[in-house]
């Protein structure tokens, strides 16, 4: 199955694709202002051109799985993107993904679309194990 991610922010949404089969993912670019009319267009247009069967959202979590001001924002976005795309849309907890992209190589590839990308291996990673 191929999958996009999204690691959303206000002004920056990084996005990163699967390969065919959901094993491997590369980070693929940056999104400006994603809730955005434009945003939401260019999205559905990723998503389109990639010909992916699903689109994995990265939820922000507090350390202590709480919900603070950032999910919030996220979940409004979630909104807006489930009633553009045609594809189902999930979310994966994202804690730590920012982090892991400024430790690792790629540096040719936007930080926030590095991020996405682990978030994508984790949620890869989660899917294939039988979402436990």
């Amino acid at each position: 199955m191929k999958v996009l991610a999204l690691d959303y922010g206000a002004a920056r949404t990084g996005v990163a694709v699967s390969d065919a089969t959901g094993t491997l993912a590369r980070p693929l670019g940056v999104v400006e202002r994603a809730t955005t009319n434009r945003g939401l267009t260019r999205i559905a247009e990723m998503v389109e051109a990639e010909a992916v069967e699903c689109v994995v959202v990265g939820m922000p979590f507090r350390l202590t799985g709480e919900r603070g001001m950032q999910a919030l924002e996220t979940e409004g976005f979630l909104t807006r993107l489930r009633e553009v795309l045609s594809v189902p849309v999930d979310v994966f907890d994202e804690r730590f993904t920012t982090a892991l992209a400024q430790q690792s190589p790629g540096r040719q590839a936007p930080e926030d679309a590095r991020a996405a990308a682990h978030l994508l291996t984790s949620y890869l990673t989660w899917i294939t194990a039988g979402r436990t």
